[in-house]
């Protein structure tokens, strides 16, 4: 784990990783699981180990750290990624009494999920574009909708914030419960303007996502504890009974993990000189407008074995963390320098406002080629950022086919066929 997990004084404060290095350096035969029988660092709740089901132990208390760095009233750690922590939030809002949410329609496909297993009608508020990239909510498109709680995704997959301080007032104003899903903004509670746990009732942090923890691992918070009673309750039917130790050990080290406020400036002070950079008010979001040739570009820099996030056919996008070395973020500006001169911005053909004929009907897997025209039946998307490019029941065109088709990965794809709504066939 010390491979992964370097700042010595980061890891002297960290609960979980101190009990792991203790009782790695004891005599231990396993009989437990899992079935490795290392017995050493991946282990089971055993007697010294604690419960994550029921922490009393380094696990209540790294929790308990945990909270009171990011402003909750308690703060769970989840070892299934931030869907978990989505799914529960939606769940603790479906017991509070929410029917109805405004939900942003950039949100990550567990929104939707979540909003269907919990019961929940989502309204989805329509954000703006700019050059391709999808927006923030604003206010003004929330002032009409009818709806008990608001949804939404801060920062975005872009690095895009919005008007925080604007939809608490708002929520506070008309008794709505605020949720955010931050899964990209963890490193962002060094900054309590931008910080989602600032602003909601419930978030989620994704901490692995931009903090120096395993993959897996986040963080679900609640504010009050009328909340915080709600939302355990509800993190005890979603979250697994299995948890990785290493990975709660990760992820309490991530929180604890220092700010590196050099990285912060100079990607900030890269981001303001360039023109194709785009990328928010988030510093870790680095995304370039290469239009048409994004995913030629794409393609460039995978073979020498650089990798960005991910590619949407307009924007290539490359994601910091604090724990992002200087010579790595130096030979970033460097690549991307050479590949705005190979590769220059030819602009996507404005996304036309969906057009949506029904959600309901049966269902039937066209090859995706001949899917054009034809209703989508099946939220799809690339993956990442894993946000619906076609929903339910709307009206597919060739664009979006073809992002579908040149994407490394997708998601409500199978064997190149798409689910439409077709009453001629049976589901």
């Amino acid at each position: 784990m010390r491979k992964v997990l370097k700042d010595k004084k980061t890891l002297a404060k960290c609960h979980i990783y101190q009990m792991l290095r203790s009782a790695a350096k004891e005599r231990h035969i396993s009989f437990h699981t899992p079935g490795h029988k290392i017995g050493k660092w991946d282990i089971t709740e055993l007697a010294f180990s604690d419960n994550l089901s029921s922490p009393r132990g380094c696990i209540a208390r790294a929790q308990a750290d945990i909270a009171q760095i990011l402003g909750a009233k308690s703060a769970f750690i989840v070892t299934d990624g931030s869907t978990i922590g989505v799914l529960s939030m939606l769940f603790t809002a479906k017991a509070l009494g929410v029917q109805r949410l405004a939900v942003g329609e950039n949100s990550h496909k567990s929104v939707w999920n979540g909003c269907a297993v919990a019961g929940i009608s989502p309204v989805v508020v329509t954000g703006q574009n700019a050059k391709g990239i999808p927006l923030p909510i604003t206010m003004e498109s929330l002032q009409d909708v009818e709806a008990d709680a608001v949804f939404i995704t801060s920062p975005d997959y872009y690095g895009n914030v919005p008007d925080l301080a604007a939809i608490r007032a708002y929520c506070d104003t008309h008794g709505k419960l605020l949720l955010i899903d931050g899964a990209h903004g963890g490193h962002l509670h060094f900054d309590k303007k931008l910080y989602a746990g600032a602003y909601a009732d419930m978030w989620v942090d994704g901490v692995h996502k931009s903090l120096p923890a395993f993959t897996q691992g986040a963080v679900v918070c609640a504010r009050t504890e009328k909340t915080a009673a709600a939302l355990a309750k509800s993190v005890d039917v979603f979250r697994t009974t299995s948890p990785s130790y290493p990975i709660m050990a990760s992820v309490e080290y991530a929180v604890k993990y220092p700010r590196n406020e050099w990285l912060e400036t100079q990607a900030q002070r890269w981001k303001s000189t360039q023109a194709r950079i785009v990328g928010g008010e988030d510093w870790t979001k680095i995304g370039v407008l290469f239009g048409k040739n994004a995913f030629a570009a794409h393609e460039r820099l995978q073979k020498e074995g650089v990798y960005a996030e991910f590619c949407d056919g307009n924007v290539l996008s490359f994601y910091l963390s604090p724990a992002t070395e200087q010579k790595d973020f130096l030979r970033l500006q460097k690549r991307i320098k050479k590949l705005l001169e190979e590769y220059p911005y030819i602009p996507v053909e404005d996304a036309p406002t969906p057009l949506f004929s029904r959600k309901t009907g049966k269902k039937a897997w066209v090859d995706i080629e001949k899917s054009v025209g034809q209703v989508c039946a099946e939220n799809c998307g690339l993956f990442p950022p894993c946000t619906p490019l076609l929903r339910v029941g709307e009206v597919i065109t060739e664009e979006k086919i073809r992002l579908l088709q040149a994407a490394d990965n997708v998601y409500g794809v199978r064997e190149n066929q798409i689910s439409v709504f077709n009453d001629t066939d049976e589901e």
